[in-house]
């Protein structure tokens, strides 16, 4: 015969206790997310005010410059000022989102904001922005080996965030943000699952590279802009257009 469903309190006296202690644990950690959210916002808006202002204008000044850069024919300068406003109008994108992304109070917000941040970092193409052309920069301006292991070395942590985020989140990315599941149960699944401090993990692992490129990028600059760095620029492109 078929057995009967029971009432959870006509069950066995250990499974009701196993189940209201599971409730009750997951209750707790429930509220405990709630609570830490609810202080750590506006710590972090207030932290993030400072990091806001240097990121803007950190953003003005390299659009001035690399504009002027190209305005003056210097290719290997401008190509190592357009990487950096490159990387840094991504970081302003994601820095704009990430608070959110860990404490704001609706659930779905702090979803859009994480898939965001993952879209961000998933979609720069690094290999048009900082491949042969930054070879090419470098070559032209016979940069130092330091300064070009320096370079390499934070394009490798860069690339590095990249690959974690494509690896982990291509499916997410996919699914619910870049070309949505037709699937809209499962995608409404994967949406409200989507865990927004594992993709911040992330976004911290590409402000490292990109703190590494912008520490040498002025040692860098002010290399190419030296008299031996002006005229290995010159020098190299005439050569390619004889």
């Amino acid at each position: 015969m078929p057995r009967q469903n029971r009432k959870l309190l006509q069950q066995r006296k250990e499974v009701v206790q196993r189940y209201v202690r599971l409730r009750m644990h997951r209750k707790a950690i429930h509220l405990g997310r709630v609570i830490a959210r609810k202080l750590s916002r506006p710590r972090l808006l207030w932290s993030e005010r400072k990091r806001k202002k240097a990121l803007v204008f950190a953003l003005k000044t390299c659009a001035i410059e690399a504009a002027r850069s190209r305005r003056l024919g210097f290719e290997a300068s401008t190509t190592v000022l357009n990487l950096a406003l490159f990387f840094l109008i991504a970081e302003r994108d994601i820095q704009a989102v990430k608070v959110d992304a860990l404490t704001h109070p609706d659930p779905w917000q702090r979803s859009l904001a994480a898939r965001l941040m993952l879209l961000t970092i998933h979609e720069l193409n690094l290999d048009k922005a900082a491949g042969h052309s930054l070879r090419q920069a470098l070559d032209d301006g016979k940069v130092p080996d330091d300064l070009r292991k320096a370079v390499t070395d934070a394009m490798r942590v860069i690339r590095k965030a990249q690959d974690r985020a494509q690896r982990q989140f291509a499916y997410l990315r996919n699914a619910t943000i870049a070309h949505r599941d037709p699937d809209a149960i499962r995608q409404y699944r994967d949406i409200t699952d989507i865990d927004g401090l594992e993709v911040t993990k992330i976004a911290v692992d590409f402000y490292a590279g990109t703190a590494q490129f912008m520490a040498v990028l002025p040692k860098l600059l002010t290399y190419l802009g030296t008299l031996p760095g002006l005229t290995s620029q010159m020098t190299s492109q005439m050569k390619r257009r004889s």
